[in-house]
């Protein structure tokens, strides 16, 4: 008597071969920020570094209209590093002299945009940045209010000569150091938030990538040959072909033996 087959179990597909079930149970790439230090602690060093740069460019404000009006050029580095007083109703290099009221709101725009800037940061890098450039918009924006000749309109108190290229104060260097500082993140593609967002992009892509190799792995397991020992199926239109029964399967091997 032929033996009789027993029915084979279905074999779950193998996560590790790319079937279509380890496809759509594959986790989603998952990019979340990586924040190394609380954004409420990074927004207090914004806040202390801005209180530092506006208490030093304000004192030492204080100290040149007490001590350098009205006196000769004091030389400390030769003509390369000096101390020359001026009120300067402008920008830096003069520039935007007689618009003092519209430099006045271009840094208070800058200051509202630094203020909303400070709800995203994930950077000590952009914290010391954003810390800088804030103190030192405000140090010079102090002065336009409060100083004279009258409010808004205030003349910038200039004291630190570099050569013959401009004269500047404390409140200066912080914001020219600041624009360094940002510069180099944004080449390093460091956002505010702290991410790189070049990686970001690389992850993205390889996540794509990924994705593209197991749709082609589920492609090509369809055409696959059935394993030895699985029940051979034959599709309806294979009866019309060759000479025998449609729907009938060949046998072969050992099985096929035992019948006479």
């Amino acid at each position: 008597m032929p033996s009789t087959p027993s029915p084979q179990q279905p074999v779950p597909a193998d996560p590790s071969e790319g079937g279509a079930e380890a496809v759509s149970a594959a986790p989603a790439t998952d990019v979340r920020p990586r924040t190394t230090v609380a954004p409420r602690r990074l927004v207090l060093w914004v806040v202390v570094l801005a209180a530092l740069v506006i208490l030093v460019d304000q004192v030492t404000k204080i100290w040149a209209v007490a001590e350098l009006e009205g006196r000769e050029t004091i030389e400390l580095l030769g003509e390369w590093l000096h101390l020359t007083f001026i009120r300067n109703e402008g920008a830096a290099l003069g520039i935007g002299s007689g618009y003092t009221w519209i430099l006045t709101i271009v840094v208070t725009v800058v200051i509202v945009f630094i203020l909303r800037s400070m709800r995203k940061i994930g950077s000590r890098g952009w914290a010391v940045a954003l810390g800088l450039l804030l103190g030192g918009a405000l140090g010079n924006l102090i002065d336009r209010i409060f100083r004279e000749p009258g409010f808004a309109q205030g003349h910038v108190v200039d004291f630190i000569g570099y050569g013959d290229l401009f004269i500047g104060n404390v409140a200066d260097i912080a914001v020219v150091a600041a624009a360094v500082m940002i510069a180099i993140l944004s080449v390093q593609g460091i956002g505010i938030d702290g991410q790189r967002h070049v990686d970001q992009e690389r992850e993205q892509e390889q996540a794509k990538d990924d994705a593209d190799e197991h749709g082609g792995g589920v492609a090509e397991r369809t055409v696959d040959a059935p394993e030895p020992g699985a029940p051979t199926q034959t599709s309806p239109s294979a009866g019309h072909q060759g000479s025998g029964t449609a729907g009938t399967a060949t046998t072969s091997g050992p099985a096929a033996g035992t019948e006479s």
